[in-house]
């Protein structure tokens, strides 16, 4: 017998008893047999997409502004039956097209293993044990536990629990945390903001209330302001061969030229200048990058947060399990008035989590495991209630039994439980004993329980340790070199973060945030001089992201907690750092596998290379725009033809997408700097290295026409297609650097992609395939003539690059 499908109103109308009932279920849960037969009936608990059919996602890319030019640029050649052109102009247009739909098949492929190993995950109780398994594999009638932090994996309701606080704002919009308690129900996709509870699930995937949890799936609609300016640089480059075609036009009808060449040719001649390549050139470099940060133990949620991180100038760091370890154990236990420090210790013991310890909990049983006679009586107390740790009051207590006694116990932050205690001597020891261990690198942990007649009274304190990582310090150094601003951010005492800012060479100037701060004060502070904050909460994380953004700075955040998520979605680059709560990480653009500070550095790194690759396709789009265009259009107002044929404008565009795509995996100098996007740099850049190219390009074409007297309307075609072709390519290895060619070496791939696309555009100009055949003694002339090109261009832009340079340290 398996379970019935329930609805939300049923579930709230039953009680637990006759909700168990109905789903043949039990506070003990499923056995595994019942949850095999279960998911078959029912299916995972998930939301199936509906995915396009790889033919449609196919024909999709013959259809928008660019397709179509080529399309009607097709339609013309058949209908004055221009054949070769007809065939040349399909075969870019099938070319492209193919492209487009392989890269990104392989980009959405991509972008699924990355989002799975994303994937919820629930503590389930099954055959009588709590275990971790994927929500994906809930059914009706599991028992699971959820906790501050989770998101909620299936429809469920509690069956155990003091309280929860629930956030169902990205359900029902509601910006408050709604209070549920035992009976009530709570939603998928829902995140727990306070409390701990045993519930039992009645609804998964499609069958749930809300049908969906859409909110951890990528964003991929959204924009990078680096997207937006290639984009731009696309439309300049349509808008100026447009003036140019209208230029060419009126002197083309002049000198009888029939009016459907005309037309073909300038649907081809603005085919070429349109960066047909740019949607394929940046999924290939963005998801090339991502799947080299998952090798590097970050997975990128939001691609476009890779080109964003490039332009990170400060990183604001959670010190634990960051900067640190996140390997707590106790040091030492400070007693206070003459108490035995076993009492201590097995106070502390009764406040933790034994199911799911924290890392404070689990170094506080692992000790007392150690200590027989406290194990002994940890094992006799019997725990009546618990309320676990919360941000809110920074402690945790518990209601226990003990040798026939009741009595309660809390362990928390020292300052809290020293205003619980209420006895100024004791205050006094607390702020003493504080900063004694913080001046050791070591964190407090106040412990208290309460007397017969019910007082709080102070039993000691707990000496936390958490080393710095071995890499941090060395980390901290290169990101400096990196031009990176490192600011460490912990919620610890003041004089705990200045221990570890001395031990990793970050600053002393730790400024403490007291619980009354407001966001006014904080603007107040200068943050350039300000190395990082202490007793920070979570909504200062918010306010310090707010007014660095403020300041014009890009900012990335780690955070850990469901709190950090508004800043983390605030931030330029949110990240949540390993074993960060499921609400973190839904926030989140990276999400961080392994801990430490090196992880994030080799993230930015990778970034730096990525938009210097995408630096390097915008300033070599440019220049070969620039060079063919002006080129054409000066060579037909001054020798009144033109000086190559469509279809050779047709197979530059062809072969020019090839070696494009080896652009993504190219070797790239790394930015010492963060990179923001300067598109003034990059037009007068590429302007001036596609200039040079139409003067040395024309003296090519003086050579062709009068020096080994060329056929205009035939062979010195060819010639200067060929020359256009190679010295284009040879462009590549000019706009890949801002230093000599030299200077860095290409990927084996762009050689490689250079090398066969030019071998055939010499071939088909040898041989007179398509093209007026020149022979191999033209051919090598313009390889070397291409060659001498490429040494001048690329000496020019060296020196222009320093002119620049030395103009704008000028002003």
């Amino acid at each position: 017998m398996t379970a019935s499908i329930i609805s939300a109103k049923q579930a709230k109308d039953s009680n637990v008893k006759d909700l168990l009932k109905q789903l043949n279920s039990s506070e003990k849960g499923l056995t595994s047999d019942e949850v095999k037969t279960r998911i078959q009936e029912y299916g995972p608990n998930a939301i199936e997409e509906k995915e396009e059919s790889l033919l449609l996602k196919y024909l999709k890319n013959f259809w928008g502004p660019i397709p179509w030019l080529i399309e009607f640029a097709a339609i013309l050649s058949l209908i004055v039956q221009h054949w070769e052109d007809f065939f040349i102009i399909s075969s870019l247009l099938l070319f492209n097209s193919f492209i487009s739909f392989f890269e990104e098949y392989n980009a959405a492929n991509a972008l699924k293993v990355l989002q799975s190993k994303l994937a919820l995950k629930a503590t389930v109780l099954r055959d009588g044990k709590w275990s971790e398994v994927l929500a994906a594999n809930l059914v009706p009638g599991d028992v699971i536990r959820v906790r501050m932090g989770f998101v909620v994996p299936a429809d469920a309701k509690l069956l155990s629990g003091k309280y929860l606080q629930v956030d169902q704002s990205a359900l029902t919009g509601e910006s408050l945390p709604v209070e549920l308690s035992e009976n009530d129900v709570v939603y998928s996709g829902s995140i727990i903001k306070q409390g701990e509870a045993n519930a039992i699930v009645f609804a998964t995937g499609v069958h749930t209330y809300f049908g969906k949890t859409t909110e951890l799936l990528l964003d991929k609609s959204q924009k990078s302001e680096f997207q937006k300016a290639i984009e731009k640089i696309g439309n300049f480059l349509i808008i100026f061969d447009l003036f140019l075609i209208a230029i060419i036009f009126p002197v083309a009808l002049l000198n009888n030229i029939s009016l459907i060449d005309i037309v073909q040719f300038s649907l081809v001649l603005t085919v070429s200048a349109v960066p047909v390549a740019l949607p394929a050139v940046l999924s290939v470099t963005m998801v090339t990058g991502a799947a080299v940060l998952t090798k590097k133990g970050a997975i990128v949620k939001k691609l476009v947060a890779i080109e964003e991180m490039a332009g990170v100038d400060i990183l604001c760091s959670d010190k634990t399990g960051t900067l640190t370890l996140n390997k707590l154990s106790i040091s030492t236990v400070d007693v206070y008035d003459n108490v035995a420090d076993s009492e201590v210790l097995l106070a502390a013991a009764l406040t933790t989590n034994s199911v799911t310890p924290d890392a404070i909990d689990q170094s506080i049983l692992d000790t007392v495991k150690q200590r027989d006679e406290v194990n002994s009586r940890f094992s006799q107390t019997k725990i009546i209630e618990f309320s676990p740790f919360n941000p809110d009051s920074k402690r945790s207590e518990a209601t226990v039994e003990l040798d026939g006694k009741k009595f309660k116990v809390s362990k928390g932050a020292p300052q809290v439980i020293a205003e619980l205690v209420k006895t100024e001597s004791a205050q006094k020891w607390v702020i003493k004993e504080v900063e004694d261990l913080a001046l050791k690198g070591y964190r407090a942990l106040a412990v208290s329980q309460t007397d017969q007649n019910g007082n709080w009274i102070l039993l000691g304190m707990l000496a936390l340790f958490d080393p710095p990582r071995p890499d941090t310090k060395e980390t901290v150094r290169l990101t400096n070199q990196m031009g990176l601003d490192v600011k460490m951010i912990t919620g610890d005492h003041k004089a705990i973060a200045v221990q570890l800012a001395k031990e990793i060479d970050l600053g002393t100037h730790i400024i403490s945030l007291n619980p009354d701060e407001k966001e006014k004060d904080l603007r107040l502070v200068n943050f350039k001089q300000v190395n990082g904050f202490a007793q920070v909460l979570p909504e200062h994380k918010y306010d310090i992201v707010d007014i660095l953004q403020d300041e014009h700075h890009l900012v990335a955040m780690t955070g850990d907690g469901v709190n950090d998520a508004p800043a983390l979605k605030k931030a330029t680059v949110g990240i949540a750092v390993s074993n960060a709560t499921d609400a973190a990480r839904s926030a989140a653009d990276i999400v961080l596998t392994e801990p430490g500070l090196s992880t994030i550095v080799d993230g930015i790194r990778e970034s730096r290379k990525i938009f210097g690759r995408m630096e390097n396709y915008s300033i070599y789009r440019i220049v070969e725009t620039i060079r063919i265009l002006v080129f054409i259009t000066l060579s037909i107002l001054a020798y009144k033809f033109f000086p190559i044929t469509t279809i050779m404008v047709v197979l530059l565009a062809l072969l020019n997408d090839i070696p494009i795509m080896a652009i993504s995996v190219d070797n790239v100098e790394e930015s010492k700097k963060p990179i923001r996007w300067h598109i003034n740099n990059i037009l007068s850049e590429a302007t001036f290295i596609g200039l040079v190219g139409v003067v040395i390009t024309f003296i090519a074409f003086y050579i062709g026409l009068n020096v080994f007297h060329l056929d205009p309307g035939s062979t010195l075609q060819t010639f200067v297609y060929l020359k256009l072709s190679v010295a284009g390519h040879f462009t590549v290895f000019v706009a890949r650097t801002k230093k000599h060619f030299w200077s860095i070496k290409p990927s084996k791939y762009l050689l490689m992609a250079v090398i066969l696309t030019q071998s055939i555009a010499t071939l088909f100009s040898v041989y007179g395939i398509f093209l007026p055949a020149i022979g191999w003694g033209m051919a090598l002339f313009i390889w070397a003539f291409a060659f001498v090109e490429f040494l001048i261009e690329d000496t020019l832009k060296v020196q222009f690059l320093k002119m620049r340079a030395s103009f704008e340290d000028g002003h």
